[in-house]
This record gives C-alpha cells, structure tokens and sequence, in this order.
C-alpha cells in the first residue's frame, strides 16, 4: 500500500498554505474532499514565447487577497487538462507541478489554474494530494498553525 508506514497529519476543514517556488505563502485554503485536484486561483493566464520556448504565463489571486501577488508566475511545464465542476460542466485548465508546504510537509503536487474570483477561498485543496498524507476533521480549522 502506497504510503504505508507513513504517518498521517490530522488537519481542519481550513488551513494556511504556501506554495515557496511562486513565493507566496501562508494563503487560507479550503480543504475539500469532493475536489480530486488542488486549484489555485490567478488571473492574465497566457501562454507565450520567452527564449525560444513555450511557457505559461500568470499572476496569482487578486488585490482584494490578503497575501495578493502581481509578480508575473512562469512555467515552462504545462499541460492543458479538462475538468468538470461541481455544476457538470467542463472546462479547459491549464495544470503545473509545483511545490505546496501544509504544516511540516512538503508535497510536490498538481495544481489546476483556474478563475476563483467569486468564491470564498483562493485555494483549494484536493484529494489527490490528501491522500495518503492527511485526515481531515471538519469540525476543526487551521489545527496546523495552533
């Protein structure tokens, strides 16, 4: 079994979330179970030409976010995944690896790009990178910066 001897993190239903390679950190992220992939939310999503090569181009939620970064994000490794929502309906994404800290650990994870302007929380956290990592008691939140 795939991560097997591992200990698992308990974490609330909410918590604070960095992502070091974007250089933004400590963001509230939303935990949920229904989601099988972690979202982030960004805005001036392009893909274009630097050097001669292909890349992705963004910028991280908005000025209204607490920990808001207009820095320009540049990925060179990008795909283009569609997903469905929680109404049914699909979109095209584009989706990056990148490294997320929750706590003390560290998990180099998918993450899909995506418009989350009119919802709560900039961040949502999936499944995929849950499992065999985390336990999440919903009647608890941030329980990893207390």
């Amino acid at each position: 079994m795939k991560g097997a001897g591992k200990s698992l993190s308990v974490i609330g239903r909410r918590e604070r979330v960095s992502f070091p390679e974007m250089n933004l950190y400590d963001v509230e992220a939303k935990i949920d179970t229904g989601a099988y992939t972690t979202t982030i939310h960004c805005h001036d999503v392009k893909v274009c030409e630097i050097n001669s090569k292909r890349v992705l181009s963004f910028k991280l939620l908005d000025p209204e976010h607490t920990n808001y970064c207009n820095s320009e994000q540049i990925f060179e490794n990008f795909k283009i995944k569609t997903f469905k929502n929680s109404f049914g309906d699909q979109e095209d994404r584009y989706v990056i690896k990148t490294l997320i800290v929750l706590g003390k650990r560290r998990v180099r994870s998918t993450v899909s790009l995506t418009s989350r302007a009119n919802m709560r929380y900039p961040v949502l956290i999936g499944r995929k990178l849950l499992k065999h990592r985390f336990i999440v008691n919903v009647a608890e939140e941030n329980i990893l910066t207390k």
